[in-house]
């Protein structure tokens, strides 16, 4: 448990029972345990698709941990085109995402001017538990809020269904 008795992000995920549902709508993120893997992307063209490499070791066995247990995981992402590099390198490694069992689409943020959306990046958890993610300017963690207010939770829940029906699955998107 962290701080305060709210969840950290992996027992957030454990305690699922039905829907695991990510919204990104960020076109770049810097975060640190991503670096040198984007910038072999830069360099090279080459992203790391093994799920079992040390890369992917804190992601993809909770993944199958949470997908086993008959838990839906969804993830939209909401994207500026032409797409930045962050986006390409995103993309390529998407499809270990989808071998471990999460569902992606993908929404061109032309697409998304009518949709009411919050302010920031979120899990949503069995349609009751929110947790924001913030962000600096720059994409680095700057921290998240934990939230089960039922009128945040209604809010978060429709704006993520519409991107989702508007999403493009991640096979069909093309960068």
């Amino acid at each position: 448990m962290s701080q305060n008795g709210v969840p950290d992000f992996a027992e957030l995920l454990r305690s699922a029972q039905r829907t695991a549902v990510h919204l990104e709508m960020r076109d770049v993120y810097s975060v640190g345990d991503e670096k040198d893997s984007f910038e072999e992307f830069l360099r090279t063209g080459r992203t790391d698709l093994d799920p079992d490499s040390s890369f992917w070791q804190g992601w993809t066995p909770l993944v199958r941990e949470t997908v086993a247990r008959g838990v839906q995981m969804r993830r939209a992402r909401i994207v500026s085109e032409p797409v930045t590099d962050y986006i390409r390198w995103e993309h390529a490694l998407t499809a270990v995402n989808v071998a471990v069992g999460e569902q992606v689409r993908w929404l061109p943020r032309r697409l998304a001017s009518d949709i009411a959306l919050p302010g920031n990046d979120l899990w949503l958890i069995d349609d009751r538990r929110v947790m924001f993610h913030w962000f600096t300017g720059d994409g680095d963690w700057a921290g998240h809020e934990f939230n089960e207010d039922p009128d945040v939770v209604r809010m978060v829940v429709a704006a993520f269904e519409a991107v989702w029906e508007r999403g493009i699955d991640h096979e069909k998107f093309t960068v």
